[in-house]
């Protein structure tokens, strides 16, 4: 069995990975660390779990005790806790937030997207887990850029208000989210730059913009990303193409009628559609953003790691209705 320890408790993709690992048949949750919570028990905070663990948090673990640590803290405070992480510590790392996603910051940590970096991932100790965003707009592109066909991309995505986290802010309360949309970080969004790092990887001669404008939903969760480029190849090419890149991919599929959001929310999968308008090539593709987008993939990683099946614990049942 992993020992598995999860630092950052009480958020979103923290509830999302405890309940996985709870039912994935080669885990064991050690420990599961909240200063702010410490002492209560999980189902305090994630009471969907009540009757399925008794498990407390807790302060200040013993890290040696996991084989794997999950960093579940949110963004700018990974890199301090790795930094402060007792030396005879020997486990491997899978961090949730941005701190090591670009390479100028990696320092050991590989970028954990495993449709395109899967043998990369089986033989690392350390793994940057990525971006909702990043992952739902990669998944677009991927087959492209493997054969040097990206060109200027246009991205308009839509997110659930779980990807803000689960602080209430003026922009994710109820009263302002519900029967409302709006536009942000146009053009600057934080996943650009994993995205472009992705590409050039794929397709080095890649230079030219990702315009992204990203939108806040008026649902939980879910990612619906629309994405085009002007491309030469045929629809037929372009479906035939999308379909042997993620033949050996088990939680890619390419569908062969227009998808929607309830398809994927509840699951680890990741679904794109390929459709070609005159000279441009439109590719829809939707993820459930706490799972495929964080801590589902964030199994995926460990499931890689630790020689497992890849779909270890992640066949999830969509919501559908």
């Amino acid at each position: 069995m992993i020992k598995v320890g999860i630092i950052g408790g009480a958020g979103y993709t923290a509830g999302e990975l405890i309940r996985i690992l709870l039912n994935h048949p080669e885990s064991n949750i050690v420990f599961i660390q909240s200063e702010s919570q410490a002492g209560s028990p999980i189902t305090a905070i994630h009471d969907d779990l009540l009757g399925e663990t008794e498990l407390n948090f807790v302060a200040q673990p013993d890290y040696n005790e996991a084989d794997v640590l999950f960093l579940c803290m949110g963004h700018g405070r990974s890199k301090s806790f790795v930094d402060k992480l007792p030396t005879t510590f020997a486990g491997k790392i899978i961090d949730l937030s941005n701190d090591y996603r670009l390479k100028a910051d990696a320092a050991g940590f590989v970028y954990g997207l495993p449709e395109c970096n899967r043998e990369a991932i089986k033989k690392a100790n350390y793994i940057a887990n990525p971006g909702c965003f990043a992952t739902s707009i990669q998944l677009a592109l991927l087959p492209l850029a493997s054969k040097g066909l990206l060109q200027e991309v246009h991205v308009h995505a839509i997110t659930g208000s779980t990807g803000a986290g689960q602080a209430p802010t003026d922009t994710t309360h109820f009263s302002w989210r519900n029967n409302n949309m709006s536009v942000y970080k146009s053009f600057s969004h934080q996943h650009l730059g994993e995205i472009g790092e992705t590409m050039v990887q794929l397709q080095p001669s890649f230079s030219q913009d990702i315009n992204f404008v990203p939108m806040r939903g008026d649902f939980p969760r879910g990612i619906l990303a629309s994405v085009y480029l002007e491309c030469a190849l045929s629809k037929s090419e372009a479906v035939d193409l999308f379909k042997t890149y993620y033949e050996s991919h088990p939680f890619t599929i390419v569908a062969d009628k227009n998808p929607h959001m309830k398809q994927v929310v509840n699951t680890n999968k990741g679904i794109v559609y390929v459709q070609k308008h005159g000279p441009k090539l439109h590719i829809v593709s939707i993820i459930d953003n706490l799972l495929k987008g964080a801590s589902g993939q964030a199994v995926q990683n460990m499931n890689l790691i630790f020689g497992l099946p890849e779909s270890t614990g992640l066949y999830l049942k969509p919501l559908a209705f």
